[in-house]
């Protein structure tokens, strides 16, 4: 083979192996998708049914099933790792090897996935007492998967663990830049929902809305 064709050889494998790595590099969009405007918000807001909050009575995780598979072998999760990180490269089971995840709560990056939950920005418990008690479990389902409204995003662990089940009357997110954006998020999501908020609840939010 002459040099010129082998030159020719060296450089079409090495733009397979390009190809084949941005093929599994994922771009990031960083946030949930369908963040209401602050008018928008403020609007939802006002629609929002107010009542106090009910039971926790019959509660389980298991009555809202996740993570769904949503293609192939990928599921919510990993749907979220992807949409959230920078630079994520993902294996042939969807599972992100490697890459980053900015936190928003928090202001903190990390580059293993066991640092980073997937928050359901409506807690789980905090649906079911505000209406999804009497959803069919199918409902629920996609309420705990839901890809395409502002309930699914990525945050450091253990701040989604201090806020548990809790609205944003007795939690919010420890960086203070951010709560404009998780008002929206939550208001987004209970009008999309339609959950009902409490009225402690519902000042917070529009305390909230008045940083943005």
């Amino acid at each position: 083979m002459s040099t010129s064709g082998k030159r020719r050889t060296v450089g079409a494998a090495l733009l397979i192996a390009l190809l084949s790595l941005v093929a599994f590099a994922v771009p990031a969009n960083a946030e949930p998708p369908g963040i209401p405007s602050t008018e928008t918000a403020k609007s939802w807001l006002s629609g929002l049914k107010v009542q106090p909050d009910g039971s926790m009575d019959g509660y389980d995780r298991e009555k809202f099933p996740h993570w769904s598979t949503v293609s192939g072998s990928c599921d919510t999760r990993e749907e979220v790792l992807k949409r959230d990180g920078e630079n994520v490269n993902v294996d042939s089971s969807c599972k992100a090897t490697s890459g980053s995840w900015y936190s928003p709560y928090d202001g903190e990056t990390w580059t293993q996935t066991s640092d980073v939950d997937i928050d359901h920005v409506v807690a789980l418990g905090n649906a079911w007492r505000t209406g999804a008690n009497s959803w069919t479990t199918d409902k629920r389902e996609q309420f705990a998967n839901d890809l395409s409204g502002p309930q699914l995003i990525a945050v450091t662990d253990n701040v989604n663990q201090a806020k548990g089940d809790q609205s944003p009357d007795t939690w919010v997110p420890p960086r203070t830049e951010y709560h404009c954006t998780y008002a929206k998020l939550w208001i987004g999501s209970k009008h999309r929902w339609g959950l009902t908020i409490n009225s402690a609840e519902k000042s917070k939010l529009d305390s909230m809305l008045g940083s943005c």
